[in-house]
């Protein structure tokens, strides 16, 4: 038994003084054990595991499917840096078996894995053999298929560039759009879409999206209007800061998609903390897999810094409004015992989350600080 002597942080206002942790899971009382269990006593401030609801395990560096066993390790280096929840956001494998949490099994002391199925794209429209590469007419069987697939999650590439427009542009028509909205939700999942352009955000609100990847195109009128009907933004500002690079590589061929990137980058941390005043709840995603390395959840925590988020603000959208949004719990009484311990209040300054004195998996101890 774990008895951890806190504050153990339940939430930005609500804190505990101590709690314990038996059978996997987190009590905020002792609870009833033979008179010789052993007690290990681990003191700092506790919280709730890290989330990551923009990843991408299974994918490898430069695009391609991996083994699975790469894929473990891929989750197990997220794991290391105080990831505990994942939302892959579209992967090319079947990960299923990196969600079995029983001892000898491929998913055995790995974080808590939610999979939104493979990428749906309009063809020729996306990363080359990174989606399901599909048509208007097909697109309601693929979201139904897709949600059946994964874990009650659906992802929708929803712009890129147009190369016969030389620019960003939606890939699919408000109609499809709604068309993919109503497919998902008739089949109990919910749908998501990368967007990158400011013309596809009303197309994808109309249609009753339920999340927002990246979001780059955000504007006085979008982000209203998601605060409006609650629908959060997934954070990817370690790969929006390469949009420089993406700009670089098209410039010869496409000048306005690469003038139109850079002022994409160069508006990011604006317009995040535009979103955040406005009351978009922001959810930290690293879009980590086939372009970005896995491990660098830390990055995006430092760049929503760099955005004008103070401590509280970047917990809140790497650890307790992820776990709301996905019906995942925290630190609640009963609970799975997935946290983390400080030295010192990340709440204060959350370059803390860097440094951690444990590391704590369904109860397990995972990881130790010097």
């Amino acid at each position: 038994m774990l008895h951890l002597r806190g504050p153990i942080l339940l939430s930005p206002e609500e804190e505990l003084a101590e709690a314990w942790v038996a059978g996997g899971r987190i009590h905020h009382r002792r609870p009833e054990l033979p008179a010789r269990t052993e007690v290990l006593e681990i003191d700092g401030f506790v919280v709730p595991g890290l989330a990551d609801l923009h990843c991408h395990i299974g994918i490898g560096d430069g695009g391609g499917g991996t083994s699975l066993a790469e894929a473990r390790a891929q989750a197990i280096t997220d794991r290391d840096t105080g990831v505990l929840l994942m939302r892959d956001a579209g992967s090319i494998i079947d990960t299923r078996a990196l969600q079995n949490p029983s001892p000898g099994a491929a998913g055995h002391r790995l974080p808590r894995l939610i999979r939104c199925g493979r990428h749906l794209a309009r063809t020729r429209r996306y990363l080359i053999g990174y989606a399901h590469e599909i048509e208007p007419d097909q697109l309601a069987d693929a979201v139904r298929t897709e949600a059946e697939r994964s874990d009650g999650w659906v992802k929708l590439v929803g712009d890129w560039i147009d190369r016969s427009a030389g620019d960003l542009a939606p890939t699919w028509s408000a109609e499809d759009f709604a068309a993919a909205a109503d497919a998902a939700h008739a089949a109990g999942a919910r749908i998501t879409t990368h967007t990158f352009d400011e013309e596809t955000l009303p197309l994808v609100l109309d249609a009753g999206f339920d999340c927002l990847e990246h979001a780059t195109g955000l504007t006085d009128e979008t982000i209203a209007r998601a605060a409006a009907a609650g629908v959060p933004v997934v954070t990817t500002l370690v790969n929006v800061d390469h949009f420089t690079e993406y700009a670089d590589q098209g410039e010869r061929k496409f000048p306005a998609y690469a003038a139109h990137m850079r002022r994409l980058r160069d508006g990011r941390f604006e317009r995040t903390r535009s979103a955040l005043e406005a009351g978009v709840p922001l959810l930290v995603g690293t879009d980590a897999g086939g372009v970005l390395g896995h491990g660098i959840i830390h990055d995006e925590l430092d760049e929503l810094a760099r955005a004008g988020l103070d401590g509280t603000q970047i917990l809140t959208a790497a650890a307790w409004a992820p776990r709301e949004f996905l019906g995942v719990p925290g630190l609640e009484d009963g609970a799975p015992a997935d946290l983390l311990v400080t030295a010192a209040d990340p709440r204060r300054d959350h370059r803390m989350l860097r440094d951690l004195s444990a590391v704590v998996l369904r109860g397990e101890i995972i990881r130790r600080g010097a």
